[in-house]
């Protein structure tokens, strides 16, 4: 016996659950994937507008503090995100690695590292800041393919460099926890945004790379001229 309405076998159409449309799963999982890539193009249209590279003011010495382990930590892990050229540099990066093993990430870090200690060692060198400004142009034309992915190696190397400038004066305990707190926030969000852009690699077409690179090679000359200028 079936009822009005319904069809055989399915129960009568006041029983049934309804069911989404079946264009409305595409939609959802277009949209979910494209999700992780708007994040990078907003930060580079702010970046633009800002016009200037990374101030990146020590908060310890904003509100006074007396440089201790636990502070040097927890200024390592933060200051990052402090700098749009820091953070934009390494959210960049991941779409840089996604074909790239593990080990060159632990590369980058390292580098960053050993750039850092000759920070240390041989601070305040002129045009720090302006180099550290153009290695967003030079993601932006390694994305384009115009240049060789090991060019980024040295590139991380100077933002380890200039990170170095902020713990500059302080002793071997809270310098050391300085370092270990801004590895462990480098690879962190190296790990999460490489994490996104690999689920949106279906979504990043060569065109929306393009447009990326683009916006990342403007990021970088603005930003190394304002250095300069400035």
């Amino acid at each position: 016996m079936s009822f009005p309405g319904s069809q055989e076998g399915s129960g009568p159409l006041w029983l049934r659950t309804p069911q989404p449309p079946e264009s409305v799963a595409p939609v959802r999982r277009l949209r979910s994937s494209l999700l992780p890539l708007c994040g990078l193009p907003i930060l580079l249209l702010a970046g633009l507008l800002l016009s200037g590279p990374a101030q990146a003011h020590h908060a310890m010495e904003l509100m006074g503090l007396k440089p201790t382990p636990i502070h040097g930590l927890i200024s390592g892990l933060a200051h990052p995100l402090l700098g749009p050229d820091h953070l934009l540099f390494l959210l960049a990066l991941s779409l840089v690695g996604l074909q790239q093993r593990a080990t060159w990430m632990v590369a980058l870090l390292a580098t960053g590292l050993g750039g850092s200690a000759l920070g240390l060692a041989l601070p305040n060198l002129p045009g720090a800041e302006a180099a550290v400004a153009f290695t967003l142009t030079l993601v932006g034309l390694v994305l384009l393919d115009r240049l060789p992915r090991w060019v980024l190696v040295p590139a991380f190397a100077l933002h380890g460099y200039v990170l170095s400038d902020a713990v500059l004066g302080w002793t071997a305990g809270p310098t050391g926890s300085y370092l270990i707190g801004l590895m462990l926030s480098q690879m962190a969000l190296l790990l999460v945004s490489l994490w996104a852009m690999r689920r949106a690699a279906a979504s990043l077409t060569p065109t929306r790379q393009r447009l990326i690179a683009a916006g990342l090679i403007g990021c970088g000359g603005a930003w190394a001229w304002s250095s300069l200028v400035g």
